[in-house]
């Protein structure tokens, strides 16, 4: 498979120019200001190509929920937001907290190939909190498990996670926790998150277990984070674009909450300092009823970039380059990959897009089952054109 792609301006956490980008066997193989080859060639001029992005957490609800979605709608939403690759969270049913369920989850995403599925397998069995003797299974060879997270939940128990992040300090994992401590959940969700941030980084440092906090949300939760990193603690951090875009006077339903406007500020102010490793979407997709019933999240995949683009990039708080290091280097580099940068070697995995196209966000055109999203009637810019993986087309805006 050979493709060009002409005449774009290339960009990624550190190029910024206009040129051509030849994929061959699946590899970025050539960059430079002028190619010449007799392939498939897509005219990008006066468009941006980026390395696709990386989604560090997000829900395929596969296996148990497929009513909300499946592996093959999540991955159609995915290619349609330019994500190539997913980390999916264990809250399934049943709970990954098995190889067998972590395999089927990877084999379905074979099967679909439009994106790279990584699966999690969760801290404790069936998320109850306690039960930690189903990662035995994880001293075996040839696993493909790179994360543990009882997302959705945190691990109440601050023994079990310590003994958690021992068993992952061990078999070289990486933990993502969901900071929410269970006991002060129904007291106060600010406080939920802040004394388990404090926790998990606390016990980071003690058991030297690699860290990853899962949607940090509150100004005191960055700080906690930023203090660890100057430190040297082995911890990174996401946010999502729902809580740097939108404040709790947006009433809709997400776990972390909507905060107010100084913890959006925060937030970006720490994504401008560098202590924001990754932007992921914690894309969640629920059916109408689950929706009306309370169910927390927002079927986020599709819309990630254009809603950072406009919020991040149009108000000049970054640079595109910084845009791109938080959806693609960064993510990929926490998750091992050969991705994320536009480099000879590299996967060939890039996206397309118009960043002089403005549109009204509209559930009802999402790939995704899910249709929940406070977005919906959002006034957004920089629009997905083409994803591409390994070298093919896996999505192509038909849509104008």
């Amino acid at each position: 498979m050979e493709l060009l792609i002409k005449g774009a301006r290339i960009v990624d956490w550190s190029l910024d120019f206009i040129g051509d980008i030849y994929i061959k066997d699946g590899k970025i193989y050539e960059i430079a200001a002028e190619i010449n080859r007799d392939v498939e060639t897509i005219d990008a001029k006066g468009k941006v190509v980026m390395p696709a992005f990386v989604d560090l957490h997000c829900h395929f609800r596969d296996p148990g929920f497929t009513y909300k979605e499946d592996i093959a709608s999540g991955s159609r939403a995915a290619v349609r937001g330019g994500y190539t690759t997913v980390n999916l969270m264990a809250n399934t049913k049943p709970v990954c907290s098995s190889l067998e369920t972590v395999n089927y989850v990877l084999e379905k995403g074979a099967e679909t190939d439009l994106v790279d599925i990584h699966q999690c397998m969760s801290i404790t069995r069936n998320l109850e909190g306690n039960d930690l003797s189903h990662l035995e299974e994880l001293t075996q060879a040839n696993h493909k498990v790179k994360f543990l997270s009882d997302d959705g939940k945190g691990v109440g128990d601050s023994r079990v996670m310590m003994d958690a992040m021992l068993k992952a300090a061990r078999l070289n994992l990486t933990i993502i926790s969901h900071a929410e401590s269970p006991e002060f959940s129904n007291v106060d969700m600010r406080l939920a998150e802040n004394i388990m941030t404090w926790r998990d980084i606390s016990l980071s440092k003690y058991t030297n277990c690699r860290l990853h906090l899962a949607h940090v949300s509150t100004k005191e939760a960055i700080e906690y984070v930023i203090e660890a990193k100057s430190k040297g603690y082995p911890i990174s951090c996401e946010v999502t674009p729902h809580h740097i875009a939108l404040t709790e006077q947006i009433k809709y339903r997400v776990n972390p909450p909507l905060r107010e406007q100084e913890d959006v500020e925060a937030l970006i102010d720490a994504i401008k300092k560098g202590y924001v490793d990754c932007i992921a979407t914690d894309h969640a997709p629920h059916s109408k009823e689950d929706k009306e019933k309370g169910a927390p999240g927002i079927s986020g995949i599709e819309t990630a970039f254009s809603v950072c683009y406009s919020t991040l990039v149009e108000k000049q708080h970054i640079s595109l380059n910084r845009l791109s290091e938080l959806m693609s280097k960064t993510p990929a580099e926490i998750m091992g990959l050969n991705k994320g940068k536009l480099q000879i070697g590299y996967d060939g995995d890039l996206v397309i897009v118009d960043l002089d196209k403005a549109y009204y966000i509209d559930v009802n055109d999402f790939e995704s089952k899910g249709k929940n999203s406070p977005f919906h009637g959002f006034k957004v810019r920089g629009k997905v054109l083409y994803t591409i993986k390994k070298g093919s087309v896996v999505y192509k805006d038909l849509r104008g």
